[in-house]
Order: structure tokens, then C-alpha cells, then sequence
């Protein structure tokens, strides 16, 4: 099989701590027939709740081909990993790439990724608990896997090669079904003392009762306060949620609803903005970063408004000219974050040259 590396990546500290799983590995790149001028690619695969998008990247970082598979969450861990596989292979397919020219992968995983043990300790959106990643890993692999953190993942890519590139302390937040967080300090991803760093939507907003950032910013929260708001409201407004399956909302059909200045829609979008917005305030009193990323679906359809809005209330919230120079930006990759940042990351633990 292949050989799963669950690197920490708090800076070299963590990277001694990291463990490093083999079975029977031999490197791509010593493989018989292969001569040592052979270029090397990087994969880079995002695994979220529904969909499953891999890349394929050149010793260059040039994306040559990009492959999209369903996750089928509800099949269990095997059955996602043969569909990984699948996408996988497509891009051999795409490419005419060998497999044996591929150095290493990369795989941001949505949940708690455990590097001490090579675990997921828990994925909700997959139905994941304890789950042993070496275990499931495709014998075929012959080459080493780095996995790590969904969002940290993204974080890494817009900061390696996106909207963040250049910068040295960096702070990511992803909105999308759940809201998450990735942190660049001193140019390095930073994950914590046990690798549970960024995790910006269980900050808690109203301490009496326990309101989390997510439970009012993330779209799968969004719908069930839009339940409620539907159950008082007049027949006009509930007309125009008629025909949406409430239990599959996408952020295009919430975007399109707020433009048209739906009540509930406007309370909804307006309620994130400041959850986000008192969110990015506290951030930038505590971290102090350089650029502010948002990123995730819901952000991404909600448009350059939504984050105008949310900067303008994080600054009521910083101290004196604890923002000046601060930037606060859209993800420039956009869907690839996290593909880019998986690849960028393998090839940092590989080479050591932080994925640029």
C-alpha cells in the first residue's frame, strides 16, 4: 500500500514529533526502469462531505488536470477511498502521467486528523470516528500520503499560491455547510499542541448559551433557523421558499434569495456577517495577521458584499491601528484551495520548501 504520513505542521517542532506509517513502501522514485531526471508531480486531493476533488500538479506546480468524484459519505471509509481512487486515476487518464512520477500526495480530510496515531478521531460529515486512515489506504499508492485538516489544507493553498501568496501570518476561514479555520504564523501552517489549531467555528459568541460562530455563519444552521423563521412567516415569504428542499439548500439558491431581498434570507446572511465580522475583530486583536482569507462556498456565492460587510464590522471591534495594513480578502483559488494547499503541502513535507 501506499505510505500515509500524518506530518504535524508546527513548524520543526511538530515535524519531529510527526509519525510516519509504511508497508512494504518503496519510493517512486527508486522504483526499477526510472531514471533519476524524471520529473516529479504532486497530487493534491480535497475529500469533503459530498464531493471528492483531486489534482494533479507538475515539479513546476502547474495544474495540469483536475478530476471531481461523489463521496457516497453513507458507503463507509472503503468505499470513499475507492472513489479517491477513481479520481485518481482519471487524472493518469487525463494526463498520460505515469503513476510512478508521482512523489507524493496530499489530502485534506474534514475533521480531526490525529498525526500521532494516524487517525481520524472524528468526521461528522462522514460518519467518522477512530478511524484508521492506513487501514483504508489503496494498496496501489506507491507513494507517500500526507493527510491533514480540510481547512487548514485551504488555508495552505491560498497562502502557497492564492490570495495570501507572500504573505507571513496568515489567518483562513472557510464558510461553507460548517465554518472552519486554518492559521499561517511565520510562514508555517500551525496546528496546535494536539492538532486542533483553527478551529474558528466552535468559538463561542454568547457565552450564556453556548452560541457558537458556526451555529449562526455555517449554511447547515443557516436552514434550520430558516425552518423556524418559515413557521411565523407570511404567506408572501413562504411562496418563495416553496419549491426549495430545505434539507439541500445550496448557497447559490441563498445567494440568489438575499439578492432579491427576502426577509428571511436578509436576516440570515446579515446575522453571519456579524458573527463573522465580532469573529475577525477578536482574531485580529489576538493573532494580529497579515491577511484575513475568506473562503467556502457560502462566502463565495454571498460575493465581495458579504465580505465588505464583515470586514466593516470587524473594525468596530480592533483596537487602535491593530488593522492598518491588515487585508481581508476573498479565496483567489476559489474551489482549488484546498487541492493546491494539499499538493503544496506534500511537497513541503517532501522537499522542505514550504510547496512554492
Amino acid at each position: 500500500m501506499g505510505n500515509p504520513t500524518f506530518g504535524a505542521s508546527n513548524s520543526c517542532l511538530a515535524m519531529r514529533r510527526s509519525v510516519q506509517f509504511s508497508c512494504n513502501y518503496q519510493d517512486a522514485h527508486n522504483l526499477p526502469g526510472l531514471t533519476r531526471t524524471m520529473s516529479h508531480h504532486w497530487i493534491g486531493v480535497d475529500l469533503g462531505g459530498t464531493k471528492i476533488l483531486a489534482g494533479l500538479f507538475d515539479e513546476k506546480f502547474r495544474l495540469l488536470a483536475r478530476a471531481k468524484q461523489a463521496t457516497e459519505a453513507k458507503m463507509g471509509a472503503q468505499v470513499i477511498f475507492e472513489r479517491i481512487n477513481i479520481a485518481v486515476e482519471e487524472l493518469f487518464q487525463q494526463t498520460g502521467v505515469e503513476p510512478a512520477a508521482v512523489r507524493a500526495m496530499g489530502m485534506g480530510i474534514p475533521g480531526q486528523v490525529d498525526p500521532r496515531t494516524g487517525t481520524v478521531r472524528y468526521a461528522p460529515n462522514l460518519e467518522w470516528r477512530d478511524m484508521e486512515l492506513a487501514k483504508v489506504t489503496p494498496k496501489s499508492w506507491n507513494w507517500h500520503v500526507h493527510f491533514e485538516n480540510d481547512v487548514r489544507m485551504g488555508t495552505y493553498g491560498e497562502f502557497t499560491h492564492g490570495a495570501a501568496k507572500g504573505a507571513k501570518h496568515v489567518l483562513g476561514i472557510f464558510v461553507g455547510t460548517g465554518v472552519g479555520g486554518g492559521i499561517i504564523v511565520n510562514g508555517e501552517l500551525y496546528s496546535g499542541f494536539n492538532f486542533n489549531a483553527g478551529e474558528i467555528g466552535h468559538i463561542i459568541l454568547h457565552w450564556r448559551r453556548g452560541t457558537e460562530l458556526e451555529s449562526i455563519a455555517g449554511r447547515r444552521f443557516q436552514i434550520k433557523r430558516a425552518k423556524k423563521f418559515l413557521d411565523d412567516a407570511p404567506k408572501r415569504v413562504r411562496r418563495k421558499w416553496k419549491n426549495i428542499d430545505l434539507n439541500q439548500v445550496k448557497s447559490s439558491q441563498l445567494a440568489e434569495l438575499y439578492q432579491e431581498e427576502d426577509p428571511i434570507a436578509t436576516r440570515l446572511v446579515d446575522d453571519a456577517a456579524r458573527a463573522l465580522g465580532v469573529t475577525i475583530g477578536s482574531m485580529v486583536n489576538f493573532l494580529n495577521p497579515e491577511v484575513i482569507v475568506i473562503g467556502g462556498g457560502v462566502a463565495g456565492a454571498l460575493g465581495d458584499s458579504f465580505l465588505d460587510r464583515i470586514w466593516e464590522i470587524a473594525q468596530r471591534y480592533v483596537l487602535p491601528g491593530a488593522a492598518d495594513g491588515v487585508r481581508c480578502v476573498p479565496a483567489a483559488l476559489k474551489d482549488d484551495s484546498g487541492i493546491f494547499g494539499a499538493a503544496a503541502f506534500a511537497k513541503s513535507r517532501t522537499n522542505g520548501k514550504n510547496g512554492k
